[in-house]
């Protein structure tokens, strides 16, 4: 039992939140169960705060009783970086059941593994009612490791009590990642949105893990748990165990390449939380450096080599999906604003890149533009002269010419080059990973089959609904899956360093490529 509808479509997040706990008293929580999050530290649970959007059920408490850890072995590991991605790594996965002692073992050989190093676990019940799943118990682990060297390889494994990844027999689970490099040197990274659990998503794995990356950008929309994407309890269709797929899915490419995440509005499931990330904090650890690690657990940045990365959080500046419109109070744009005052002013920085959903410039026939991104975040692109930005939300490839002012600045054709010093921003949406695909008002134009219009007809969602607009930046359209490539090779201070950006299709093919290019610090 949720928020009736007619009151849920009125109210935000957290005023569901506010309902759902004045109606049901702690008494009716206890009896019936509820979403909730804890920590196993050594197999022994240690219950976190009860979720305070949990929807009652009568549903029995999670079970702590445990297999032999020589039966279970671990999978749907995923990495991402620390705070400094040159030595701070963690490792991420998740069993089946509960564990006793789960821990991580590192070393520069798989030969010669480290000792064990204590990892911890996070549960995430999710009870019957909520959705379209029975009773179900998630357990993930999460080993944060520090103190690395820069641009060094390692080999890893992850086990518990009873499953030891040091023992001969395996060897197999090895895994491997690299940290980024103390200094400037090329390097490349893909990145997309909305992907879910499908053989298109499969696919685009397998093509990027050909890419050798340093690591992934996924803008939003991860796993599509909750495919009805309002970020509130009425929602349909959630089925908590479509996480378990997806990571094993996942697992392929994110064993070996940090897959940084960025949160969609897909990604807010309103039973763990009032934010709607309680199940995104149980199965990611990202960097902690945002402005608001409680409301705004998917935001944050990192650097490598002459790149810095912004994750932003566009739930909160939504004017489409209102959910969690407001929730920083402000606080995230501040934040993001004095990240990029700094980084432009970093003298071993060069490029900027920023990733998050909802799109800033995109004509897709389903929620084309955010308003509110407009309104709080492109001045602040234009004003630091951001090199790149990435968005999902929109099922489809499109890249924009380059954009000052809400008007072209430069057309750019496939293959061109832009400078963000002096000309403006370049925004591509690369949201075609996996989920169904959306559709175009122009025809499609990609490389080798260019069919160029100077006038699209698309909208702008805004506080007081949808604005139709006529828009002349949409270059590059391609209705089919994919992703983006991007090679960052650094170059002599003085000389141009440059960003080469690649839209590669489920096929192999490529169906776009435009240069950044910047003046080298």
């Amino acid at each position: 039992m949720g928020v009736p509808d007619q009151l849920a479509d009125r109210m935000s997040m957290a005023e569901q939140h506010e309902y759902l706990r004045s109606r049901f008293s702690r008494r009716t929580m206890m009896r019936g169960g509820a979403v909730t999050l804890g920590a196993v530290v050594g197999g022994a649970f240690v219950p976190g705060a009860t979720a305070r959007a949990a929807v009652p059920t009568r549903s029995t408490a999670p079970s702590a009783q445990k297999v032999d850890g020589r039966l279970v072995a671990p999978f749907g590991r995923h990495l991402a970086y620390g705070n400094d991605a040159r030595t701070e790594m963690t490792v991420s996965w998740q069993v089946p059941v509960a564990v006793d002692k789960p821990f991580i073992r590192i070393g520069a050989h798989p030969w010669d593994l480290s000792h064990r190093i204590g990892a911890e676990i996070r549960t995430l019940y999710t009870p019957a009612g909520v959705g379209a799943s029975a009773d179900h118990t998630q357990y993930y682990v999460h080993a944060k490791l520090a103190g690395l060297k820069p641009g060094r390889t390692y080999y890893y494994g992850v086990g518990h009590a009873g499953f030891d990844p040091a023992e001969p027999h395996l060897l197999g689970t090895l895994g491997t990642f690299t940290t980024a490099p103390a200094h400037k040197a090329p390097f490349t990274f893909t990145a997309f949105g909305d992907q879910g659990v499908s053989y298109h998503g499969l696919a685009n794995d397998a093509l990027i893990l050909g890419q050798n990356p340093a690591f992934h950008l996924h803008a939003g929309d991860i796993a599509y748990a909750d495919p009805s994407g309002a970020g509130k309890t009425a929602d349909t269709g959630f089925d908590a165990r479509t996480w378990d797929q997806f990571l094993a899915q996942t697992e392929s490419v994110a064993k070996s390449v940090p897959w940084m995440v960025s949160y969609g509005n897909h990604d807010m499931e309103a039973w763990y939380s009032p934010n709607g990330y309680g199940g995104e904090e149980a199965r990611f650890t990202l960097p902690d450096n945002g402005p608001d690690k409680k409301n705004l657990p998917g935001v944050y940045s990192f650097v490598h080599g002459n790149t810095a990365v912004i994750s932003l959080d566009p739930n909160d500046v939504s004017f489409e999906i209102p959910a969690n419109l407001g929730i920083s109070g402000g606080t995230q744009t501040t934040w993001f604003e004095g990240q990029l005052k700094k980084y432009r002013a970093a003298k071993d920085i060069d490029f900027i890149v920023v990733f998050f959903h909802h799109c800033a410039y995109c004509t897709s026939t389903a929620h084309a533009s955010e308003g509110g991104v407009r309104q709080e975040w492109v001045p602040l692109f234009e004003k630091y002269q951001v090199d790149l930005v990435i968005n999902g939300h929109n099922h489809q490839y499109e890249r924009t010419d380059v954009i000052k002012g809400d008007k072209v600045t430069k057309k750019l054709p496939i293959g061109g080059t832009a400078y963000p010093e002096t000309e403006g921003v370049v925004y591509v949406t690369a949201g075609a990973a996996g989920r169904s695909l959306y559709a175009f008002t122009a025809p499609d134009s990609y490389e080798g089959h260019e069919h160029e219009v100077d006038a699209v007809a698309s909208f702008v969602n805004t506080k007081d609904g949808k604005v139709n607009e006529t828009v002349a930046w949409s270059r590059v359209r391609y209705l089919n899956y994919s992703f983006l490539r991007v090679d960052v090779t650094p170059a002599p201070r003085g000389h141009y360093t440059t960003l080469k950006v690649q839209g590669i299709a489920e096929t192999g093919d490529r169906i776009d490529h435009f240069t950044v290019a910047r003046r080298a610090k």
